[in-house]
């Protein structure tokens, strides 16, 4: 176990999927009740993630608060968590910002009000497990838990101008467009 005792890197990363679990119980039409819920538990998990700032050492370059189980034992895969000085100040800023987004999002947000909050969530998770993992399946798992909710925040709610980048790309990689520099 870990400095502290219990598992807090666990918490820390899903505690915003017990967010999403209520969520989920809450109908469609109570917008006002499903943000309060977004917004309690990113706060919550901002606060859950103090304690790593105050118990973390920077004497040492040890990862710490290390979490380690077997979880696919016959190729090696292990739920293997840890943090070192620059990860933790990446978690801090990820759970700092997503209450602020759930924040700010609360009037600019009108329309499927419950999936934005749920991909808010998710995308918490996933990029907290990003800065983590500490096995290589583990931070792949991670990042693919990130990137789906990504894509419908900005497939749904971004920019009108949004799938412009998208197209430009798969144009460009399939060898249609030919740029004139």
């Amino acid at each position: 176990m870990n400095q502290l005792g219990f598992p807090i890197l666990s918490i820390v990363t899903f505690l915003p999927l017990v967010g999403v679990l209520a969520i989920l119980f809450i109908d469609r039409e109570r917008k006002p009740l499903i943000r309060i819920t977004a917004l309690f538990f990113s706060a919550l998990d901002f606060l859950a993630s103090l304690p790593l700032y105050s118990y973390f050492r920077s004497d040492t370059a040890a990862m710490q608060f290390v979490e380690k189980a077997p979880w696919i034992p016959s190729f090696g895969i292990t739920y293997f968590l840890g943090i070192d000085g620059i990860s933790l100040f990446l978690i801090l800023l990820t759970t700092f910002l997503t209450a602020i987004s759930v924040l700010s999002s609360w009037t600019a947000i009108t329309e499927k009000v419950k999936e934005y909050m749920i991909c808010m969530l998710l995308l918490e998770t996933g990029m907290i497990g990003v800065f983590c993992a500490l096995d290589f399946f583990l931070f792949y798992v991670f990042w693919e838990v990130m990137l789906l909710p990504m894509y419908f925040l900005i497939g749904i709610w971004g920019a009108p101008a949004r799938t412009e980048p998208a197209v430009g790309a798969s144009t460009c990689a399939s060898g249609s467009h030919v740029w004139k520099g």
